[in-house]
């Protein structure tokens, strides 16, 4: 079924020549001379695109633009603008513009911009759909992703919540360890018992034997009364050891005996007592390295990675960005906020070290010091906008290399990556799109990609 674009533009003749063009590249179009027929027709239609001119007599593109996003803001709008009204089109991108193009419109300009447009729009109802499935058998509505990477984790989530396996969630520090386990939890039969959470690395030495397993009156000084642990607090639910890898390796042997007997031992105690829990673990170690060293028993770590779940990390899945964005703009009340695209653009360049609870934090203070409701580039920390583009490895010869053709090679190289749209190329450099045609002039780039 073909896709629906919208165009508002008082210019007849120019609204037909983009009809006509996006009909040929198999798009249902609908058009409408002004913004008030627009809007009518948006509301009609719902169509996941609009394309509409800024300047128009009665309703302007900017209260169109405005108007459709808030009655949905998932639409793409793109706005057109004459060359030289270049600021306006921006003004626009800050208030929820997708992108912009100047008349006269260059058609694979237009073509590709309406595609990466729908393609975006398309992964935002991909996401809501792939978890309104999810969510049938497994809670994933705090877990937020389309990526192939995380498509592979809900699947093994999916695969692995309804049995009694061990699983053993790795990841970096903040890629959503605690989150995956409590997904798993809840799509298992152990759902309504209790889901119990143990961080091992932030209990003290001396206390943790007594935190998981439980002690007896007496059992030493201070022991005033019988206490359960962890483990038996989590009857007929799940326990979930985080950073298992910090587990003392006096501790280890016990940790093994439960996985193994499913028995457990108080401080103090006489006797072992049965068990019917579930145990889920997660590390950001590299337990293999720390079995070498021997701090960590190799058959323990067999019994925790029954099922072994890896978490990639958000630098991985750029693609994860804006929805992780908008999730987390909803979460802490950020109704009618929206992020601009070029600063967008700029958290999915940013390498994110400490992960989505990074990026979490990262939108919730940019919620509470924001200045208006379209928080823009100039508003995020400085650390993520002078962040340097990483390279893939690339390193210059010993006996030198010209800084022409370095400039030249990279210029190439963001006009092929963005399919010969300047005005992405140019925003990929993170310089104006005039700077990017002058280096094309002198450079002669063409548009096939060659040196005339």
């Amino acid at each position: 079924m073909p896709q629906k674009i919208l165009i508002v533009d008082d210019d007849s003749s120019f609204r037909r020549v983009l009809e006509y063009n996006l009909q040929q590249e198999g798009y249902e179009v609908h058009t409408a001379a002004d913004g008030e027929k627009g809007l009518a027709l948006f509301g009609e239609l719902n169509p996941p695109l609009v394309i509409t001119d800024l300047k128009m007599p009665g309703m302007s593109g900017f209260q169109l633009l405005s108007a459709v996003k808030e009655r949905s803001p998932a639409t793409v709008v793109i706005v057109l603008t004459a060359f030289g009204a270049i600021d306006t089109a921006v003004e626009a991108m800050k208030l929820g513009a997708f992108d912009y193009l100047t008349k006269p419109v260059n058609r694979e300009e237009l073509k590709l911009t309406v595609a990466k447009g729908l393609q975006l729009q398309g992964l935002s109802e991909e996401n809501r759909l792939l978890k309104q499935e999810l969510s049938e058998k497994v809670d994933f509505r705090n877990i937020v992703g389309i990526s192939k990477a995380m498509e592979s984790v809900f699947a093994v989530v999916r695969k692995v919540a309804d049995t009694e396996a061990t699983v053993l969630i790795t990841g970096e520090s903040g890629t959503g360890k605690e989150l995956v386990a409590r997904a798993i939890h809840a799509g298992s039969s152990r759902r309504n018992a209790p889901f119990v959470a143990v961080n091992c690395a932030a209990i003290p030495r001396d206390l943790l034997e007594s935190e998981l397993f439980g002690h007896l009156k007496g059992a030493f000084t201070g022991a005033i009364r019988d206490k359960a642990g962890k483990f038996q607090l989590a009857e007929g639910g799940t326990i979930f050891l985080d950073e298992v890898g910090d587990l003392p390796l006096d501790l280890q042997p016990k940790l093994l005996r439960v996985l193994q007997e499913r028995v457990v031992e108080p401080v103090g105690g006489r006797g072992e007592e049965k068990l019917d829990v579930r145990v889920l673990a997660a590390t950001n170690a590299e337990l293999e390295q720390s079995i070498a060293q021997g701090k960590f028993r190799e058959d323990l770590f067999y019994r925790l990675s029954v099922i072994p779940l890896e978490l990639p990390p958000l630098r991985q899945r750029p693609e994860d960005i804006e929805l992780l964005v908008r999730y987390f703009t909803s979460k802490y009340g950020g109704e009618g906020v929206t992020f601009s695209r070029d600063a967008l653009e700029e958290l999915q360049r940013y390498s994110w070290p400490g992960n989505v609870r990074e990026l979490e934090n990262t939108v919730e203070r940019l919620l509470i010091m924001r200045n208006g409701n379209v928080i823009g580039r100039e508003e995020l920390p400085e650390k993520i906008t002078a962040s340097p583009v990483k390279t893939e490895g690339n390193r210059l010869p010993p006996g030198g290399y010209s800084l022409e053709q370095l400039e030249m090679e990279v210029v190439l190289e963001a006009l092929e990556r963005n399919g010969w749209n300047q005005t992405a190329a140019a925003r990929f450099l993170r310089i104006p799109r005039h700077t990017l045609i002058y280096r094309m002039e002198k450079y002669n780039i063409m548009q096939q990609g060659r040196k005339k």
